[in-house]
């Protein structure tokens, strides 16, 4: 029983890309997908996709590497933990690795990245940065 589903998401997309794997499936979950939605939208991932029904529907997520042939996910930390939630204001949303990154909230406009809440000026939980 996985007891951080983000935190699980998040590691499995990162071993995937470090073991240069085509497409990465986990459990479905409405908030996976909108966190992997997010993702896609920076240019982190590529497709996103569920397959099955009922309890063994999976996400499907694919992943997209440099032409060099390393991975778009270098890194990621974890910032709001389930023992630990970490919320930001709107002020406190920055750039993350000086714009060479990206943090991802759960706001009440829904996940959002630190561009889009800064532009939509909303802040929220902050789930994790990648770079």
């Amino acid at each position: 029983m996985v007891t951080d589903p983000i935190g699980d998401f998040i590691t499995r997309l990162k071993n995937a890309g470090a073991v240069r794997k085509a497409s990465v499936s986990i459990p479905y979950s409405k908030l996976k997908e909108s966190v992997a939605l997010a993702l896609k939208k920076c240019g982190y991932v590529g497709e996103v996709s569920d397959t099955g029904k009922g309890v063994e529907k999976q996400l499907v997520v694919t992943l997209l590497y440099h032409k060099d042939g390393s991975p778009k996910i270098t890194d990621v930390k974890r910032i709001s933990k389930p023992g630990r939630r970490l919320y930001a204001q709107v002020k406190d949303v920055h750039p993350v690795r000086y714009g060479k990154g990206v943090m991802i909230l759960s706001t009440p406009r829904g996940i959002l990245t630190d561009s889009e809440a800064r532009k939509v000026r909303a802040g929220g939980e902050t789930l994790f940065t990648m770079w």
